[in-house]
C-alpha cells in the first residue's frame, strides 16, 4: 500500500468515524500479508473490529444510562444458598425473551435474599443485547416525584419512565405511597403494558399490596397490569448481608411474632 493510498484510506476511516478500523488498519495488514488472507477474510477481520469496539462502547453507554447501584451478574449469584430459587428459570429470564414479548418479572422475599442482585443481573443481561434500561427504587423515585410536582414536571417523567424497554422498581413496598405516588405508579404501568417490561422486587406478597397504597382500587388495578402477564419468583430463605454475621454466632434470626388466639 503507498503512502498516498494509505493517507485516503485512514482519511476516510475517519470521515466515516470507523475510529477502530483506522486504529486496526495497521496491525491487520501486516497480519494479512503475513498470512495471506483473502481481501474478504481481511475484510471481515477489520469490520468485526469495529463492530466490536461500537459494542462494547453501546454496552458501557447503555450501563452508566441505566443507573444501577452496582454491577451485578447472574453467574456471581450463589443459588446454593438460595435453594428456594429455579436456577433454570433464572437462566431462563436472563435470555430476555420476556422484554420482546412486554411481559414482567416480580421477585417477592424478605430483605436480604437477593431481589436487587437478580433484578440487575437481568437488566445487564438485557443490556448485553442491545435493551435500553432504567433501574430506580421506589424511595427515589417517590423524591422524585415530590420534586415534580413542585415544578410541573410530572408528565415529562412518565414519559422519560416509558422510554427504556426495560424499567426496573427495586424496593416496593418499604414506605407507602400516596394517592398522587399510586396514581402516578398507575399511569407508568399502564402505559408501558404490553409495550415495555418491568422488574419489580418488593418485600410484601401481594396479598399486603393494599397495605403500601391509599388507595385499595388502585393496588388492585396495577397488580392486575403487572401480573396479566408476568412471572414471579417468590424467594424464601436467609439475607445475604447477614449470613457471615450468623456464622460467627453474631447474629440470630429475629423471633416471629406469636399469633394471637
Amino acid at each position: 500500500m503507498t503512502d498516498l493510498t494509505y493517507g485516503r484510506v485512514q482519511g476516510h476511516l475517519h470521515r466515516l468515524k470507523l475510529t477502530r478500523m483506522a486504529e486496526q488498519l495497521d496491525p491487520l495488514t501486516e497480519e494479512a500479508a503475513k498470512e495471506g488472507w483473502t481481501y474478504l477474510a481481511f475484510l471481515e477481520r477489520i469490520l468485526d473490529a469495529e463492530v466490536s469496539a461500537r459494542y462494547a462502547h453501546e454496552v458501557v453507554m447503555k450501563t452508566r444510562l441505566a443507573h444501577f447501584p452496582f454491577p451485578k451478574t447472574l453467574d456471581e449469584f450463589d443459588f446454593a444458598f438460595q435453594p428456594s430459587i429455579n436456577q433454570r428459570q433464572l437462566q431462563e429470564l436472563a435470555t430476555v425473551r420476556f422484554v420482546a414479548n412486554g411481559e414482567n418479572v416480580l421477585f417477592l422475599g424478605p430483605p436480604g435474599v437477593g431481589k436487587t442482585h437478580l433484578a440487575i443481573a437481568l437488566g445487564m443481561a438485557a443490556i448485553a443485547q442491545s435493551i435500553s434500561v432504567y433501574f430506580t427504587t421506589v424511595a427515589d423515585l417517590l423524591e422524585m416525584l415530590h420534586k415534580d410536582i413542585q415544578e410541573d414536571r410530572l408528565d415529562q417523567r412518565l414519559r422519560m419512565l416509558c422510554k427504556p424497554k426495560l424499567l426496573i422498581l427495586d424496593e416496593m413496598g418499604y414506605f407507602p405511597l400516596d394517592r398522587m405516588a399510586a396514581q402516578f405508579l398507575f399511569q407508568l404501568v399502564s402505559r408501558r403494558y404490553l409495550r415495555g417490561s418491568i422488574i419489580l422486587t418488593s418485600n410484601k406478597s401481594y396479598g399486603d399490596w393494599g397495605d403500601i397504597f391509599a388507595d385499595q382500587v388502585l393496588a388492585a388495578a396495577i397488580l392486575d397490569r403487572l401480573l396479566h402477564h408476568s412471572t414471579t419468583v417468590n424467594i424464601r430463605g436467609h439475607s445475604y448481608r447477614l449470613r457471615e454475621k450468623r456464622k460467627a454466632g453474631i447474629f440470630t434470626e429475629l423471633p416471629m411474632p406469636e399469633k394471637e388466639d
